[in-house]
């Protein structure tokens, strides 16, 4: 699934290229993508309508309108965002086609069909997309170790299964977590209330860090995300433990550990990230 630097990418990517840009027609081929409203009514509510911006709140994206409506995109496991020109190859599983005013087309692939559309009207409370669920965004102000700690500091859960919990902190899964927990030298498997004052800091401070890094090393441009398809344009090779179990630990070249954390595969640093604090 992508996470946070992933999402950032894709919007980085594909909101310079259609600001500003009416969607001229819309094509559902699978209605289920389309959680809400029905998917004849998606269709014809776009149409005509003017692109303004976009933004990125955790793993969502949101395409805002010049009517201030606004539709809120969810990829989930597989799907992928894509502007094309009007004659591009079309990619297996595309399922949504929104035909623009300058020829080009952005469509919507999912080989697993989990990934969802919302579209809200303007003052539309929105009900449906979960979004308004999220917790502290990393690089907001509400991420503090103060925060943290109130939110965490009492339960006896695995700090790996907190950092992924969207209603916490919005944005970040199964990689990353891995990769900060590593960066703070904390055992993904500690429980959250052993955590001293430190620990909460160093979070704090690392979780903005950490994914900054990784979106820098996302950098890429359209015609190269075109190319990659939009899908293969990580850079695997700057992760430090992700991925790595058996390897060297970039840090003390002990061998890095893998094991299972709430049904989720991590990798860590049996020395750099000890079971509990010395």
């Amino acid at each position: 699934m992508p996470e946070l630097p992933e999402v950032e990418t894709i919007k980085r990517v594909i909101e310079p290229q259609i600001q500003g840009l009416i969607i001229e027609k819309v094509t559902v081929r699978r209605p289920e993508v389309v959680a809400h409203p029905e998917a004849d009514e998606f269709c014809t509510l776009l149409t005509g309508q003017t692109i303004s911006h976009m933004t990125r709140q955790g793993k969502f994206l949101m395409i805002h309108l010049n009517s201030h409506d606004r539709m809120i995109l969810h990829l989930r496991m597989t799907g992928c965002l894509l502007l094309t020109p009007h004659d591009h190859p079309e990619e297996k599983h595309t399922h949504i086609i929104f035909n623009l005013s300058n020829g080009s087309e952005l469509r919507f692939s999912d080989m697993r069909r989990f990934g969802r559309f919302w579209l809200l009207r303007e003052d539309e409370n929105d009900t449906y997309s979960g979004v308004n669920k999220l917790g502290a965004d990393p690089f907001g102000a509400k991420l503090t170790a103060e925060y943290l700690h109130a939110r965490l500091s009492r339960r006896h859960k695995a700090i790996k299964e907190c950092l992924l919990e969207q209603n916490i902190i919005a944005g970040i899964g199964n990689i990353y977590s891995d990769e900060i927990l590593f960066a703070c030298g904390i055992y993904p498997a500690r429980p959250a209330d052993t955590l001293e004052d430190q620990d909460w800091d160093k979070l704090a401070a690392l979780i903005p860090k950490q994914l900054l890094y990784f979106i820098n090393k996302n950098e890429i441009t359209a015609e190269e995300y075109l190319e990659a398809k939009g899908q293969d344009y990580r850079n695997t090779p700057f992760l430090q433990v992700y991925g790595h179990a058996g390897k060297p630990c970039p840090k003390c070249s002990e061998t890095l550990c893998r094991m299972v954390v709430g049904g989720r595969g991590s990798v860590y640093c049996p020395v750099c990230q000890k079971k509990s604090a010395d």
